[in-house]
Parts: structure tokens; sequence; C-alpha cells
């Protein structure tokens, strides 16, 4: 009868965490559908998915010229650029968090973000970086994002390999670049602080189809990686004795899911500038939802974490058409009542 009832259970757990990618999916796919038809530009919903199809299927579909236009210069990189980078964000902090065993850890509490800040704004006041041009704040914000991750490995590994000494080296670190950045402001004329600002709020309104192929190529070959380690995640979240006894590397094994995180986020936010609270709210959204179980919550808090990137876009394009505000902006809105129902519901159980 034991036996039964634990494999009705298992069951019922597949069913419902099937569902439950399923329903992100199709919610997913309807919201990009949604997404596409909403602009400042007069186009009807036909209008555009005739666009759509036009691009994709050549002769076979016509659309006016000026839809065509609009939907594959402005719109459609920019909802896909969305989703990607929703889904890279989710991934990259829930591996972040169950490496760590930290609720709160993310790319933009563990000083990840913040040290791409400071790269854009060394770019924007000092005009100095590894590269020239129009790649220059992009370059820097992207090589101070895996500086900072070498530096809270380095500083962990001569602490002592470990969850708190990654965290307390995330923060430290999250701390010093804020205020090499403030620096940065008080010393830029307005002009460049302005700009520092407006990169520091998080926008998808600097994309395009290279950044898109770019962002796209890191997250598909880091992601199946990181599915394939699942069953070392979940050894590593229930602690690292545990992990040991399993035969997973613990040392080995944090340092390169905390690298290939890294990387991600490094890749999304030197596009994007910075957009917090994915990597927080997706995973909690989905382990309360499916479960803790890493082969699973991987992928769905990939998708749940595009949903809520696109959502926020949606949102942040239409609230106060025609202007567009950034969506770092909106992810924040959202992010911090969910918060407060966490800590609500921590303290009333």
């Amino acid at each position: 009868m034991g036996t039964e009832t634990l494999l009705e259970g298992f069951a019922a757990s597949r069913r419902r965490r099937a569902l439950f990618h399923a329903l992100m999916l199709v919610l997913l796919v309807l919201l990009a559908g949604v997404a596409i038809t909403l602009g400042t530009a007069d186009l009807s919903v036909a209008d555009a998915y005739l666009a759509v199809l036009a691009g994709l299927f050549p002769g076979q579909f016509t659309a006016p010229p000026m839809a065509e236009n609009i939907v594959w210069n402005y719109r459609l990189h920019r909802v896909l650029f969305a989703i990607v980078a929703g889904l890279g964000l989710a991934i990259a902090g829930t591996v972040m968090q169950g490496i760590l065993r930290n609720p709160l850890a993310s790319p933009f509490t563990l000083g990840i973000s913040s040290a791409a800040a400071t790269g854009a704004a060394v770019a924007i006041v000092l005009g100095a970086g590894l590269v020239d041009g129009e790649f220059l704040i992009i370059g820097n914000a992207f090589v101070f994002a895996l500086l900072a991750a070498g530096i809270i490995y380095a500083m962990a590994r001569y602490r002592g390999m470990g969850a708190e000494s990654m965290i307390l080296a995330g923060i430290a670190l999250m701390y010093l670049f804020s205020a090499v950045t403030s620096l940065l402001q008080y010393l830029g004329t307005s002009e460049e602080v302005q700009e520092i600002v407006f990169w520091m709020f998080g926008s998808l309104g600097r994309t395009d189809w290279t950044s898109l192929g770019i962002v796209t190529l890191i997250v598909a070959l880091c992601t199946p990686y990181l599915i394939w380690r699942a069953w070392d995640l979940n050894a590593l979240a229930e602690g690292d004795d545990i992990a040991e006894s399993l035969g997973v590397p613990v040392k080995r094994s944090m340092t390169i899911f905390m690298l290939i995180a890294s990387l991600i986020t490094a890749a999304i936010i030197c596009f994007t500038g910075t957009i917090g609270f994915i990597g927080l709210v997706a995973p909690h959204i989905t382990r309360m939802a499916i479960g803790t179980d890493h082969r699973y919550l991987l992928p769905a808090s990939g998708l749940v974490g595009a949903l809520l990137l696109l959502g926020a876009d949606s949102l942040a394009r239409t609230l106060l058409a025609p202007t567009i505000l950034p969506v770092g902006i909106m992810t924040a809105f959202l992010g911090v009542p969910f918060f407060i129902f966490l800590f609500l519901r921590g303290r009333g159980a």
C-alpha cells in the first residue's frame, strides 16, 4: 500500500510539472503574439501578423512595407530578446540560489550587475575600455561583470570555498562597485550622469538582431550543460557534506556553475543594462509550483523568467504610451510586492 501511494505521488508530481511547463509555454507564446502588436505606430493586428509571416515566408504572404519595417526592425527582435534574456536571467538566478543555498542570491544581489554598471560608467565618463567605438560600453559592462565573478571566486577560494564565503564576497563587491559608480557620477557631466542613470534603469530599446543572436547563442550553449548537471545542483543545494558524500566535487562544481551563471548574466546585461528581480522572483515562483528538483526547476524557471520580462516590457511600452518606460523599473515594481508577500508568508508560517 505504501509503495502504491508513493508511485501515485510521483505520478501526480510528474503531471503537475508537465502541466506547469505546458501552461507557461502557452502563455509565453500568447503573450509574444500580443507583444508584437503593441506600439505607438498605427498598425492593425492583422498587419502585424502579416508582416511576421511575410518575413518568414517571402513570396507566400504580403504585408504593407511600413508594417514589415516596423515589425522586423523595431518590435520582433525586442520581443524575442525579452524572451531569451528573461530565460537566461532566471536560469542564472536559479543556479546561484541552488549552489549558495540562499533564496536572495542572484546576479543582482551578488554584485555582478553592479560591476557591469561600473564598467558602463567607466566607458561613459572616462572613455576607457578594451574596445572602441559603439561597443565600448557593451564591452566594458561584459568584462566588468565577468571580473566581478572572478573576484568573488578568488575571495571565496582564499577564505575557503563555500556558499557563505561567496555570498559575503558578492555583497562586499556590490557595495564597492556601487561606490565607484557613484563617484563617477559625481565627477561626470550632466549628460554623462544622465546616460549612466538611463543605462542602470535597464532597457530593451538598445537591442538589435545582432545582440539577440549573441545572447541566444550563449544561453543555448550553457543551458543544456546546466540541465545535464542538474543532479549535482540538487546535491549542492542539500549542503556541501551531502554533496561530497554523493561523489560531487563541491569546489570545482561550484566554480563551474558560478562562472556559467555569471557568463549568461554578463552576456545579457551588457546589452540591456541593469535588470533586477527576474533572477530572484522566477525561481521562487517556480519552486512554489513544482518543487526544487533542478531537472525540472531550471527549464521551468526559464519559462517563468521569459514570461515575466516580456510581460514587464509589454507594460513598459503601453502604460504611458507613447513614452516607453525602462523595463528595469517595471521589473522592480513587479518584484518588490512579490518579496513582501514572501516575507509576510514566511512570518505567518
